[in-house]
């Protein structure tokens, strides 16, 4: 079968491609550029705990050592300190990184990868799709035909994938902008990320309301200043007195020693494509949608499209067209997305609208404080993962289904288990395989090898459920799980989304869980595709493309 093409060489094409290998997947990664990227210390990105983890099983490095996980937050208002937040472990540590290093790991794991070629050079001018696979048409030194058994459009804000397919990208220019610098320096908060909001001290230019630090490693900092509303421009001159006025204003009057390594502007837009998939095509990243105001990270989106995307494009890829599991793609992701865009426009104007009565209600600056806390912490509503609780793919109801502290949709927490060759990983471990996982929660089991309770108990039956499911299967053993009674039976997804939790083996819910997973059952699947084959036949007839 052909590979599926990939347009775009940033983090979210790289790390889609890698996801599909680790499935047995074969991919052309279609690289406009020279296959490489430029150093840009003032171009960061900021990963949630799992998205990172996602990072480092796909390549194997550890992305603690080469970025900067915060110690703690803090929020101030003038010189007071709203709130400050010690990130010790026991709720997820962010993590800052340069884009390029990012960029550059994942590349590194590419180089490795027998299934995966990147064609430089190469930029894309057109797409014709069939019933059977889709071909893309590259211009340049080495322009050529590509023939796939999908496309996926992970080419950024200006997406010539969306374009050729005609799909609208409504929203809104310059919600936010931003003056960026990144420099080397001594802060008075080591490894703190911070905020502060109505800094006491008068800035240079136009009035800057809030700036946040971010640090990196070695002793690096990346500083945003929000600019207001038009296009005023920011000056070489400007952006420099505003660093030593921001620096000794943090150092108690004096500007301490730095080095200044990158500058830049940062735009803030707020864009969602209608439409993430086209027969054979699909949209991912920028490409399918533009957010980061108020601290949310849009890059750590994107990861979680090439995450969700990957194990069904796998499924479709290894075992044929199964429609119903392609379109969740959608209408997983893009709901997801288009919450995390409602929520920030709804606070926007309470955050940005600058004094008016909300401006002396008591408490207001704290809790203004609070939300921008958890855009940038990746808390709340503005910037925790999203649950897909309206899923297609959810289970309709059933007999033996009993709560946990993670609902249905969520990610699932991080325990360790029990593999099946007897060893103990973290649950984590075992995600992006393509597989369907099931845990069952049996405490005791730890202390013992597998091989003494592996055949008893409640074992084997189970063991017998998860042979006959639909698609291959890994059944794990924890210990515990938050909220999960002894003998609870966990069913997840490859992306680390909860099915459903059963109270006990039930067979015949478990199997119907996991066939509603994979988009319903047999004779769904049967008639979803000869509709998909009855429509691009119509297509054909009439010319469409």
């Amino acid at each position: 079968m052909d590979p599926v093409i990939i347009v775009g060489a940033g983090p979210v094409g790289l790390t889609l491609a890698l996801a599909l290998a680790r499935q047995e997947v074969p991919c052309v990664v279609l690289d406009e550029g020279p296959g490489k990227d430029e150093p840009r210390a003032a171009r960061t990105v900021v990963l949630h705990e799992d998205t990172a983890a996602m990072i480092e099983r796909l390549t194997g490095v550890p992305l603690d050592q080469v970025g900067a996980q915060w110690a703690g937050w803090r929020s101030v208002r003038r010189k007071q300190v709203m709130r400050e937040v010690f990130l010790d472990g026991s709720e997820p540590i962010p993590l800052h990184i340069a884009q390029h290093v990012l960029t550059g790991i994942l590349r590194a794991a590419l180089a490795e990868e027998r299934l995966v070629r990147i064609a430089v050079d190469s930029r894309l001018d057109g797409i014709e799709q069939e019933p059977s696979g889709v071909t893309a048409h590259t211009r340049g030194p080495k322009g050529t035909y590509w023939r796939g058994s999908y496309l996926v459009g992970c080419d950024g804000p200006r997406s010539t994938v969306r374009k050729l397919q005609d799909i609208r990208f409504p929203g809104r220019t310059a919600v936010e902008r931003h003056a960026v610098a990144a420099l080397r320096t001594e802060l008075p908060w080591p490894n703190e990320a911070l905020l502060h909001r109505m800094p006491p001290w008068r800035m240079s230019g136009p009035s800057a309301g809030e700036i946040t630090a971010r640090p990196l490693p070695d002793g690096v900092w990346r500083l945003d200043w929000l600019l207001p509303p038009g296009k005023d421009l920011v000056t070489p001159e400007l952006l420099l007195t505003r660093i030593r006025e921001t620096l000794a204003g943090w150092s108690g009057g004096s500007t301490p020693p730095y080095e200044l390594l990158d500058t830049g502007v940062h735009t803030v837009h707020h864009r969602l494509a209608r439409r993430w998939r086209a027969d054979r095509v699909f949209l991912a990243g920028d490409a399918a949608h533009l957010l980061g105001a108020l601290g949310t990270h849009g890059l750590d989106e994107g990861l979680r499209d090439a995450d969700n995307l990957a194990w069904k494009l796998a499924l479709a890829w290894h075992h044929g067209p199964h429609e119903a599991l392609l379109d969740s793609y959608q209408a997983e992701r893009r709901a997801i997305v288009a919450a995390r865009l409602r929520a920030a426009d709804q606070a926007l104007p309470l955050l940005r609208g600058g004094g008016g009565l909300r401006s002396y209600v008591p408490g207001s600056s704290r809790n203004h404080d609070a939300l921008l806390t958890d855009g940038h912490l990746g808390q709340g509503q503005l910037g925790a993962p999203g649950a897909y609780a309206e899923s297609p793919l959810t289970p309709g109801p059933l007999e033996g289904e009993v709560p946990v502290d993670t609902p249905p949709g969520a990610l699932v927490a991080d325990v360790r288990v029990t593999a099946e060759d007897g060893t103990f990983v973290r649950l984590r471990d075992r995600l992006g395989r393509g597989a369907l996982l099931v845990v069952l929660i049996a405490p005791g089991t730890g202390v013992w090898e597998r091989k003494h309770w592996a055949r008893a108990g409640i074992m084997p039956r189970l063991a017998a459920a998860v042979a006959a499911l639909p698609h291959p299967a890994e059944l794990l053993v924890a210990e515990s799980y938050p909220g999960a009674a002894a003998h609870t039976v966990l069913l997840v997804r490859p992306d680390g989304h909860l099915v459903t939790a059963l109270g006990g083996v039930r067979p015949e819910d478990l199997y119907a869980a996991a066939e509603a997973t994979l988009g319903g059952p047999a004779k769904a699947q049967a008639q979803a595709q000869e509709h998909a084959q009855a429509q691009a036949g119509a297509g054909a007839s009439s010319g469409a493309p």
